[in-house]
């Protein structure tokens, strides 16, 4: 992707169009196996989802015949504009309060019994208050609705996605000429985050990681002071967001050479990455790609210095599902994308992490991120 116009946002035009419309009556289609009459959608990335509304503050209401998008009135012009382009057809309630909020959804549920609360986003307190107000209807915790639907991204997520990756590519290969003069974990992460909002990033999609040397063994070392040495392992994690998607991938480099044992660990790593990339296809699971990673990491002798999952799916949310881990159930499909990020922390040495976002294709995947994978930096 080529960014003509260098500090401008990235925005919607430049890529296909979503199929928002469609998304509430896919949602709809749920409700018999979650036996409820409607759903309450309180998680913002879901309301974004079945509205195309970004706002910092609303709900969804939607049942078998009707969906009403309830904010405040900061959002009264931006809900109504937003709502028009992405097609989908809701009402629009403006609410001063939290209390009117409650008390207009009880009278959108007064004919019907069971109302779904997303379990995983509304809190105990929460619950409670949402009861007083609905009275003596029935509420039925619901897990996953609207994220099932969220798994497989149409062709206009994948294009923001991948946009998202390539201005992450871009800031990395453009300041990699930085790392061995003297800068800092701190500033190199912020160079990189400039860089990306230059490129027409909205904002990161998480706090970057730049740890260097020994404070590379923690997975997740928040960026110091400290300088990035010559002869030391940088592992480097990032990301950033376009129309709302976001990026993330790894690079593990080092400014000279860093010695035989970090050597050996960025090759084992690597040849890692590569098999969990290799076994990403429609039909496998989860756990298999974890295994394919985990197998190469097992047999070095580091089984215990890989600490965490193989990936994590990426889209409004920069960890959503699947969970790419030893313990998960799921099985991948074509259009899921998922990141294959596996890693060795080794205190005294340092760590090696490499990551890619890939979309799962019938017949592998195609990696989003692209970004080479090679030890030197220079």
């Amino acid at each position: 992707m080529t960014i003509s116009n260098v500090g401008d946002p990235v925005v919607a035009s430049d890529f296909p169009a979503m199929d928002v419309g469609s998304r509430a009556d896919r949602l709809r289609d749920r409700f018999s196996n979650a036996l409820v009459d409607a759903l309450l959608v309180a998680h913002l990335p879901n309301v974004r989802y079945l509205t195309g509304f970004t706002g910092s503050a609303g709900v969804v209401f939607i049942s078998l015949d009707s969906m009403t998008l309830i904010t405040d009135g900061r959002y009264q012009t931006q809900s109504r504009e937003q709502l028009s382009q992405s097609g989908a057809v809701a009402e629009i309630e403006i609410v001063a309060t939290t209390k009117d909020q409650m008390a207009l959804v009880a009278g959108l549920a007064a004919t019907l019994d069971r109302i779904g609360l997303e379990e995983n986003s509304i809190t105990w307190a929460q619950q409670q208050m949402w009861a007083n107000a609905m009275g003596a209807k029935q509420l039925v915790p619901t897990s996953n609705l609207v994220e099932s639907l969220r798994l497989v991204k149409e062709p206009g997520e994948v294009a923001r996605i991948r946009a998202a990756c390539a201005i992450a590519d871009s800031a990395l290969q453009d300041n990699l000429s930085i790392l061995g003069t003297g800068v800092s974990e701190r500033e190199f992460a912020l160079t990189l985050e400039v860089a990306m909002r230059k490129g027409g990033a909205a904002g990161t999609s998480f706090d970057s990681i730049v740890a260097a040397g020994p404070n590379g063994a923690m997975p997740h070392a928040r960026p110091s002071d400290r300088i990035i040495g010559s002869n030391e392992l940088v592992v480097i994690d990032f990301g950033c967001i376009v129309d709302g998607y976001c990026s993330d991938m790894t690079r593990t480099l080092s400014v000279d050479d860093p010695g035989p044992e970090a050597t050996r660990l960025w090759n084992v790593v690597q040849q890692s990455q590569a098999a969990g990339r290799d076994a990403v296809r429609a039909g496998v699971s989860c756990r298999e790609v974890d295994r394919a990673c985990r197998d190469i990491i097992d047999d070095a002798g580091w089984a215990e210095a890989f600490s965490h999952g193989t990936g994590h799916g990426v889209g409004l949310e920069i960890h959503e599902a699947p969970r790419v881990a030893y313990s998960s159930e799921e099985v991948l499909e074509s259009g899921y994308i998922v990141t294959v990020e596996p890693g060795v922390y080794l205190p005294g040495v340092g760590g090696v992490r490499l990551e890619d976002t890939v979309v799962v294709t019938d017949n592998g995947c195609e990696a989003l991120t692209e970004f080479p994978k090679y030890l030197y930096a220079s």
